[in-house]
């Protein structure tokens, strides 16, 4: 049907005197002897436009049309409230496309988001929901602009796959057959499933990722990644989108200017198109958030070997949940002192122990550490990883072997080291990750619509 969308009523004066139509759900509604008012919301802005319905000369309007919830067509006249300088719409005609009835969930003004997330088909609608999900679109418009608008292809990985990216074996598996005891062996029951072989949901289009490079020069990927990893956390879900370039000719140094970057880019992207989000989330979750925001966008991040932080962390006099030693993969805790406490700004880490790292990284020349850098950012603790990856093929096989890798099934990426090989790198952004840092949401399954955790399906 013929409407106008809310945000152009109530953020421009072109329609003030003009009959519109608008549709929406009724989030607020009050009433009087002699007029009552709706507050009208079609998902278009955060704000709601009012509607006023003046009894003596609208007589019919339906009890419906004033239950929260409802579904409505207004048809009407828009005018500016003086009071406080918003438009808003005289009703002339009333249409009710949905009844709500009383025990609608969202009856109460304030509802925990634990509560919320027992019901995430209705939660969109809420103000919370209403903002996150907007600025989800905003943000994931930008990092496809920042990539385009600098000559990188974009490309689609497959989300089946033989191979583990990151070989820490985390992976569903992807089956026809289900449980069946009549197969004896693993081999034999792989060997009639679909594809012949044992098959996962992909952790990462990372290989992929670099096979398309190696032609093309520079892409990347942004779509749905899976981890079976059996965590709770506030950070982890199962399904997670993923941002992944992919650069040849391109060093560790390189690949953080790159980075650092793209986060700008997308940061300031978000308070520029966003700003009545970015003042609700500021009032609503996170204090100093526009604060914190401008500190990105206006300077330059920090740069701290694994080596050094290990140093800071052990001198910090703080008693830490998980102890501090060289080779230690650093916990969430850690991360954010060296964020918050000691550097106040995003931090790329480089240089970690190569055996706490994957087996792709390029191996530095000490022979203990391989040249990866995480991004660390207050609030939240890593958002990026990535590194400068092995080009020299001797020593990917080897790094292989050390972690009891099959070669066969990678060896096509292998190809890549005999074939023309070039320095090349590349970095994993976990979508949902800059979201909460951008919105000041503290559980990650307040920022993607169906969150998939451990035991949750919903």
């Amino acid at each position: 049907m013929k409407h106008i969308d809310i945000k152009n009523i109530i953020e421009t004066d072109e329609f003030i005197g003009k009959e519109v139509t608008v549709c929406g759900w009724v989030r607020t509604s009050r009433d009087s002897k002699n007029v009552a008012f709706l507050e009208l919301n079609d998902g278009s802005s955060l704000n709601h436009v009012q509607i006023v319905i003046d009894k003596a000369k609208l007589t019919d309007v339906d009890v419906e049309a004033t239950k929260l919830g409802a579904s409505l067509k207004v048809i009407g006249s828009v005018v500016k409230n003086d009071r406080n300088n918003t438009n808003e719409i005289d009703a002339a005609e009333i249409t009710v496309l949905g009844k709500c009835p009383g025990d609608y969930p969202l009856q109460k003004k304030f509802q925990k988001l634990e509560t919320l997330r027992e019901m995430p088909h209705i939660r969109v609608r809420t103000n919370t929901f209403n903002a996150v999900f907007r600025v989800r679109s905003v943000m994931a418009a930008a990092i496809h602009r920042f990539f385009q608008e600098r000559g990188y292809v974009y490309i689609n990985t497959p989300l089946i796959t033989g191979s583990d990216a990151e070989g820490a074996g985390e992976m569903f598996q992807v089956t026809t057959i289900g449980f069946n005891p009549e197969y004896k062996t693993a081999e034999e029951y792989y060997s009639n499933d679909f594809f012949g072989r044992k098959t996962s949901l992909s952790v990462s289009g990372q290989l992929e990722g670099e096979i398309a490079a190696m032609g093309l020069g520079k892409i990347y990927t942004f779509g749905p990644s899976f981890r079976a990893e059996n965590s709770n956390t506030q950070r982890h879900v199962a399904e997670f989108w993923h941002i992944e370039p992919e650069i040849a000719f391109c060093e560790l140094p390189d690949l953080i200017e790159i980075a650092e970057e793209m986060i700008k880019y997308v940061v300031n992207d978000y308070m520029e198109k966003c700003p009545e989000e970015l003042k609700f989330f500021e009032q609503r979750f996170e204090k100093g958030l526009t604060e914190k925001l401008l500190s990105v966008v206006n300077n330059d991040f920090a740069v701290v070997d694994y080596t050094d932080a290990i140093d800071i962390l052990k001198k910090a006099d703080v008693k830490f949940e998980f102890p501090v030693e060289w080779g230690c993969d650093l916990q969430s805790e850690h991360e954010r002192y060296i964020t918050e406490v000691v550097y106040k700004k995003p931090v790329f880490l480089i240089n970690y122990p190569k055996d706490i790292k994957s087996f792709y990284m390029k191996q530095n020349p000490d022979g203990k550490t391989v040249a990866a850098t995480d991004l660390l950012v207050p609030g939240v603790g890593e958002i990026i990883g990535g590194s400068e990856r092995e080009a020299d093929y001797d020593k990917l096989i080897q790094a292989m072997k050390d972690k009891g890798m099959g070669l066969d099934d990678y060896s096509a990426y292998l190809d890549l080291r005999k074939y023309g090989s070039v320095p090349h790198s590349g970095f994993g952004l976990g979508f949902e990750r800059i979201i909460m840092y951008c919105t000041g949401m503290a559980n990650i399954r307040d920022v993607i619509l169906y969150p998939r955790t451990v035991g949750s399906i919903k």
